[in-house]
C-alpha cells in the first residue's frame, strides 16, 4: 500500500487520574522526525513512544501532544519524601541563620519544592500504561488515515502517468512523418535556390540531421521510467524517494525531447510532458 505522510488522529480516554488525550499530526519530511509534548508524569514514556512511532512509520515529521486534564476527585494520594524534607528544612535553617531578615518559607512553598511531594508511584505506572495503550490506538488510526490519503495520491499519479504515456505514444507515431517532412523541406529549399549540389554529400547531411533530431532513445527511456513508476506503485511500501528520483529522470528526458524538437507539435508535446511530470512530482512529495 502507498502511504501519505500527511495525516491527523486524535483519541481520548478517561483514567483514574483524569481525561487523557493523544493528538498526532504528521507532514512530509525527508526522514522520520518525532516531537513529543508530554505531561511531567509521562516523560519516562517518551523513548517507548518514539520506538512505537518508528515501527509504524518510515518517513514524516510527527508531532505528538498528550494532555492530561486532572479532575479534583481523581487526584491520587500525595506522598511526602521525609528524607528530602529534612534536608530542605536543614538548608532553610542554615540560610535563615545567616540571613535573619529573609522570609520564612511557607508550608506550600516547601511542598512545591522539587522532590518533596509526589503522587503515588503506582498511580503513575497506571497512567503511563493507559497513555501507551491510547498512543498505540491513535497511531493505528494515523497510519490508516495515511494509507487512505496515499491511495488517493497514487490514483492521481497514475492518472497523470497515463497521460504521459499517451503523449509519448503519440510522439513516437508522428515521428516518422516529421522526419520525412524535414527532409522534404530541405530538398525543396535547395530546389528553390536552383543550385547544383553533390547528391552524396546531401544524403550525408540529411542523415546527420536525422540523427540529431532522432529521439527514439529518449522515448524508450521515457517508456522504461513509466513502467518503473507503475511497478513501484503496485509494489507499495515506503517509495517516495524512489518515485521522486524517477520524476527527475522523466523530466530530464522531456527536456532532451524539447531540445531536439524540429516541429511545433513535438515542442508542445514536450512542454505538456513537463507539466504532467511536475504535477506528479508535487503529489509524490507527500508519499512516504
Amino acid at each position: 500500500m502507498i502511504h501519505s505522510m500527511t495525516a491527523f488522529a486524535r483519541e481520548s480516554t478517561a483514567t483514574d487520574q483524569g481525561d487523557l488525550t493523544v493528538e498526532l499530526r504528521s507532514v512530509n519530511h525527508r526522514y522520520l522526525d518525532c516531537t513529543f509534548k508530554l505531561p511531567d508524569a509521562l516523560r519516562p514514556l517518551e523513548q517507548r513512544l518514539r520506538e512505537l512511532a518508528g515501527k509504524a512509520m518510515a518517513r514524516g515529521k510527527l508531532d505528538c501532544l498528550i494532555r492530561l486534564q486532572v479532575h479534583p476527585s481523581h487526584v491520587g494520594e500525595l506522598q511526602v519524601n521525609s528524607e528530602q524534607l529534612d534536608k530542605l528544612l536543614a538548608a532553610a535553617a542554615l540560610v535563615t541563620a545567616r540571613l535573619p531578615g529573609v522570609r520564612q518559607p511557607s508550608a506550600l512553598d516547601i511542598l512545591q519544592f522539587p522532590g518533596i511531594c509526589g503522587a503515588d508511584d503506582h498511580s503513575e505506572d497506571d497512567l503511563q500504561a493507559s497513555a501507551e495503550a491510547l498512543f498505540r490506538k491513535t497511531i493505528e488510526n494515523l497510519v490508516a488515515n495515511r494509507r487512505r490519503e496515499g491511495e488517493k495520491l497514487a490514483t492521481l499519479v497514475l492518472d497523470r502517468l497515463q497521460q504521459v504515456e499517451a503523449a509519448v505514444t503519440a510522439t513516437r507515431q508522428v515521428l516518422p512523418v516529421l522526419m520525412q517532412q524535414q527532409r522534404d523541406r530541405i530538398i525543396a529549399r535547395i530546389g528553390e535556390l536552383d543550385i547544383e549540389v553533390d547528391q552524396s554529400r546531401l544524403e550525408q547531411e540529411l542523415v546527420h540531421l536525422a540523427q540529431k533530431a532522432d529521439v527514439d532513445e529518449e522515448l524508450d527511456r521515457l517508456e522504461a521510467h513509466i513502467g518503473e513508476v507503475r511497478h513501484i506503485l503496485e509494489k507499495g511500501g515506503p517509495c517516495g524517494r524512489r518515485l521522486d528520483f524517477l520524476m527527475q529522470e522523466l523530466n530530464r528526458e522531456a527536456n532532451t525531447l524539447s531540445s531536439k524538437s524540429t516541429a511545433t507539435s513535438t515542442t508542445q508535446s514536450a512542454v505538456e510532458l513537463k507539466v504532467l511530470i511536475e504535477q506528479m512530482r508535487e503529489q509524490i512529495q507527500n508519499i512516504e
